[in-house]
């Protein structure tokens, strides 16, 4: 079972940008397919983006749509969200999954804070 460590996090002013990464283990990182969500206090975890297993084909959350990019090197078994134009409401803990079938494995979630 693949293992998930999320690192990038942190406090951005308003229109500034981060760029969060998620480090799996194991050798069979190209097999899952993976993806970012968010929680922010009091609400419900929100789909933010996902990748397919090779890397051709992404997906996006309405709010993050244009803003936010993922992308994976399977070289490195890591998977990358790029977030540009941060706002406010992006304010939350992001959490990387990987999706083996059906399967999910979730990280510990990465904190950020976009301040106005």
């Amino acid at each position: 079972q693949v293992q998930l460590v999320e690192s990038g996090g942190g406090l951005v002013q308003a229109g500034g940008s981060l760029r969060l990464s998620c480090a799996a283990s194991g050798r069979t990182f190209s097999t899952y397919a993976m993806g970012w969500f968010r929680q922010a206090p009091g609400k419900e975890r929100e789909f933010v983006a996902a990748v397919c297993r090779s890397g051709a084909n992404t997906g996006y959350g309405d709010s993050v749509q244009g803003r936010f990019t993922i992308s994976r090197d399977n070289t490195k078994n890591t998977v990358y969200l790029q977030m540009n134009r941060l706002k406010p409401e992006d304010t939350a803990v992001y959490y990387c999954y990987a999706d083996w079938f059906g399967h999910d494995t979730w990280g510990q979630g990465t904190q950020v804070t976009v301040s106005s």
